[in-house]
């Protein structure tokens, strides 16, 4: 048990460490050849931090542990919105730009439609649901890339003017790109494994793991880059990453997990004869994601109420899964 302890908080670190090297090194790469910053934020960056997950739960869909690749895509939604963005916004509430928000939240709110009509009607992933939820992915990327083109470069040129005397050698980006990936890939495995083997030892079910210590670990790297955005004056920018990592957990995460093992809704706890996961995991995803962006899309602002009610629903949750 001690070794699988170490082994799964050295994955978690592998991880946190790899998706910051991935990221910095494909941002460079991107900012080299003068892609526009936007395009930047709204694939290679979101795309970056969700990567834990999308190894995460393709491992774990490929070893047929569903539970895991199930738990971690809810419980990471769960994290982002009800933890990550509530710290930022109880901690420095800002006005955000309701434009920019509203393609992502759209799209966050179709898939997670087609996600949990599925769950309660048919109670298992089949493969043509994953196809679908990786093609709605496509169909955004192809949106935000068509719309970066379109957008004013100004402001890559400007920070590639400024970042010139810092910039990294072409080989040292692709150094920390291919590192990067590689110790993502490897740390996925560690806490695949280890995870299974701490929920075994401690008669934990595997959907709760999940839910809970997995999915924060592979929301770290969107934690980090809520710090940072808060700690420079960019609350917004946060916002914004979480929830387009939050929409690529559900269409590409999810997606890429169903695709390669298709699996049944996880059987939990069982609460007035229901299934758990059913009766409070996908609705609390679901309540927290509206909560978030709703006030946030007519507004055009958020509240320090908002975080500190995600930020108690969030630890409330957490203990619900434990005591339930």
């Amino acid at each position: 048990m001690v070794k699988a302890v170490i082994l799964f908080i050295v994955g978690l670190l592998l991880l946190i460490k790899g998706g910051d090297w991935f990221v910095d090194g494909a941002t460079g790469i991107a900012e080299r050849f003068h892609i526009p910053e936007i395009l930047i934020g709204a694939t290679v960056v979101s795309i970056g931090t969700t990567l834990p997950e999308v190894l995460v739960s393709a491992t774990s869909a490929a070893k047929g542990i569903g539970a895991i690749a199930y738990g971690n895509a809810i419980g990471s939604i769960i994290c982002n919105t009800a933890l990550i963005s509530a710290i930022t916004i109880a901690v420095k509430p800002s006005d955000v730009e309701k434009k920019s928000l509203r393609l992502p939240v759209v799209f966050f709110f179709v898939a997670a439609g087609i996600y949990a009509a599925t769950a309660y009607l048919a109670g298992r992933f089949d493969r043509p649901v994953g196809i679908t939820l990786l093609l709605i992915f496509v169909v955004y990327m192809v949106i935000v890339v068509k719309q970066a083109f379109g957008a004013p470069a100004d402001s890559v040129s400007e920070a590639n003017d400024n970042n010139s005397e810092k910039e990294k050698p072409l080989w040292q980006e692709l150094i920390l790109l291919v590192v990067g990936a590689a110790a993502i890939a490897v740390g996925a495995n560690l806490l695949v494994d280890n995870g299974t083997i701490i929920a075994t030892g401690l008669g934990v079910p595997e959907s709760v793991i999940a839910l809970t210590f997995v999915a924060l670990g592979t929301s770290l790297p969107e934690l980090v880059t809520a710090i940072t955005s808060l700690a420079k004056g960019h609350g917004a920018l946060s916002l914004g990453n979480v929830i387009g990592a939050n929409l690529f957990n559900l269409v590409l995460v999810s997606g890429m997990a169903i695709t390669i093992s298709p699996f049944d809704v996880p059987e939990g706890n069982i609460i007035a004869g229901m299934n758990a996961s059913l009766l409070v995991d996908i609705p609390v995803m679901l309540f927290v994601m509206l909560f978030l962006t709703i006030p946030a899309v007519i507004r055009g602002k958020l509240s320090r109420v908002q975080g500190i009610v995600l930020l108690a629903i969030y630890f409330g949750y957490c203990i619900f899964q434990f005591v339930a």
